[in-house]
């Protein structure tokens, strides 16, 4: 029998989080900060950003469900965050240097992630829920970048992998455009790998997980690694896609947009980056 994942070492070295078994060999990872649509504070935005490095290490985890909080995925970074990014200089480049780790350690984690995307599914949340090696939406579910609405480029995730999963004029459109995409349309546009009704995304994510976990994990690892290669190509337009988003908050549109967006979320779930 494999040693059992150590969760008490996890929620120390990561105390934003919420860490628990979800089957043998299975860490599950949950976004928590319910009261504010599981919103990323800073502590959390650092934890996502490092805890696939320890995931990759741990070879008692074989695979990594990540899921949110009661009904919603996250919403995104939360508005302290983006404030202090707005204003100090030492928080923006400590941000974007965790926003570019959040990227790379999930593409360079050997293990297999799968995410469990209910409700609203934002900015850096979104990060997570797509980068995943498979993702279950809830149709339901409410996808948004968010960056453009915000007044930055859509840095993060976006650039290096939507167009790869739903093509280039999709990308344009939804990135440009920052209409939300439902989960069941970000499945027939190939952007998450499944949507199934609400009640069953854990369930269905909780399959897929056991079913990853019971396979070669060599087999696993490798053809992960092997696949991920399209992710590394596209690194160079990443990184210039990050730079552009974190030079966005040192100019003026990004406070009118914070304003724009706080109003927003205000009145309804799901519209931030």
């Amino acid at each position: 029998m494999a040693d059992p994942i150590d969760l008490e070492s996890y929620r120390k070295e990561f105390p934003s989080l919420e860490f628990g078994l979800a089957a043998e060999g299975v860490l599950e990872v949950v976004i928590a900060n319910e009261g504010r649509l599981n919103a990323a504070t800073e502590a959390m935005h650092r934890d996502l950003a490092l805890v696939w490095r320890t995931i990759d290490s741990d070879e008692a985890v074989r695979v990594a469900l990540v899921r949110g909080a009661g009904e919603h995925f996250s919403s995104g970074g939360d508005f302290a965050m983006i404030e202090r990014m707005i204003e100090d200089e030492a928080t923006l480049v400590r941000v974007w240097k965790e926003a570019s780790d959040l990227v790379y350690n999930l593409v360079n984690c050997s293990k297999p992630v799968v995410s469990a995307i209910r409700g609203t599914a934002v900015g850096a949340g979104l990060a997570v829920a797509l980068l995943a090696d498979v993702s279950v939406a809830a149709r339901s579910a409410r996808i948004l970048d968010g960056h453009t609405r915000l007044g930055v480029a859509a840095g993060d995730h976006a650039v290096i992998i939507w167009p790869l999963l739903c093509g280039l004029a999709k990308a344009r459109y939804y990135l440009l455009t920052n209409k939300p995409l439902s989960g069941e349309e970000a499945e027939r546009i190939g952007l998450v790998a499944l949507a199934v009704d609400d009640a069953e995304v854990h369930a269905t994510a909780l399959d897929v997980a056991r079913t990853l976990a019971a396979g070669s994990a060599t087999a696993m690892r490798f053809t992960k690694h092997a696949l991920n290669n399209w992710l590394r190509l596209a690194g160079p337009s990443f990184d210039t896609s990050l730079a552009l988003e974190f030079l966005g908050f040192r100019l003026g549109d990004v406070r009118a947009g914070l304003e724009a967006v706080r109003r927003k979320r205000h009145r309804a779930p799901g519209t931030d980056g």
